[in-house]
């Protein structure tokens, strides 16, 4: 992570934490606004924080591991020139993804090594052990998915990296929101628990922006009409 990066995420991870799932913009935007996270994609000459597409995926992940009530990435992107919006916005939304579903993963994890039963955690038993391993390679999978968009956004065209990313994100959430809500019993639905604002969040997020069969449907479409010999050096050429 370079200098840049870890300063927003030092600035933006203990604000983000504290506003959670309550904020608004009436209430508090005004406080993303004193650190320049709406103008992040804005270039510093136009008096922007002249972030890239790293810093973005950074700030949004973040955003998305707070369950953040402020749409923060659609401020952002809505402030940024020359972007294909509905591209950035589902990059947004799988940046998102990642990141509450690593809190989820987090929360399902500390719960299990808590909560006893027959004598001993939940954690200790096989079952769960798998059901979290799973969990954690949908999680991983969705981090690398919106990691390598981010970084083709950044060299130029995206909308490939983007789609897959999308619907990896997509297909990710419903493994995950199932395995977080399966370990954690009839707690993980009250409202006092911190759950099921993640899920939630999830559940929207995963629609919205195009959804699996959205995505599934532009990335068939485009290898279909390349050519199934075509497709395994076009996937090799995305990435060095």
């Amino acid at each position: 992570m370079s200098d840049t990066r870890r300063m927003l995420a030092e600035m933006a991870d203990p604000l983000f934490a504290e506003l959670g799932p309550n904020a608004s913009e009436e209430r508090d935007l005004s406080r993303l606004e004193e650190l320049g996270l709406p103008l992040l994609l804005v270039s510093e000459a136009e008096g922007g924080f002249g972030g890239d597409w790293l810093d973005a995926l950074t700030v949004f992940r973040l955003s998305g591991y707070h369950a953040l009530g402020i749409d923060l990435p659609a401020l952002v992107i809505q402030r940024a020139e020359g972007v294909d919006r509905e591209l950035a916005m589902a990059f947004a939304r799988s940046c998102q993804i990642a990141g509450a579903l690593d809190a989820a993963l987090a929360l399902s994890v500390g719960y299990v090594n808590e909560r006893q039963q027959f004598g001993r955690p939940l954690g200790r038993f096989q079952a769960v052990q798998q059901s979290l391993a799973t969990f954690a390679c949908e999680a991983a999978a969705a981090n690398c998915a919106a990691m390598g968009a981010a970084q083709a956004l950044d060299r130029g065209a995206a909308d490939f990296e983007i789609a897959a990313a999308k619907l990896r994100a997509n297909r990710a959430v419903e493994v995950g929101t199932a395995i977080a809500h399966q370990v954690h019993g009839a707690i993980g639905f009250t409202q006092e628990y911190s759950l099921q604002h993640l899920t939630r969040r999830l559940w929207q997020w995963r629609s919205e922006h195009g959804n699996d069969a959205y995505w599934s449907a532009k990335l068939g479409s485009r290898v279909i009409a390349r050519g199934a010999d075509n497709f395994w050096p076009d996937l090799t050429a995305r990435t060095d």
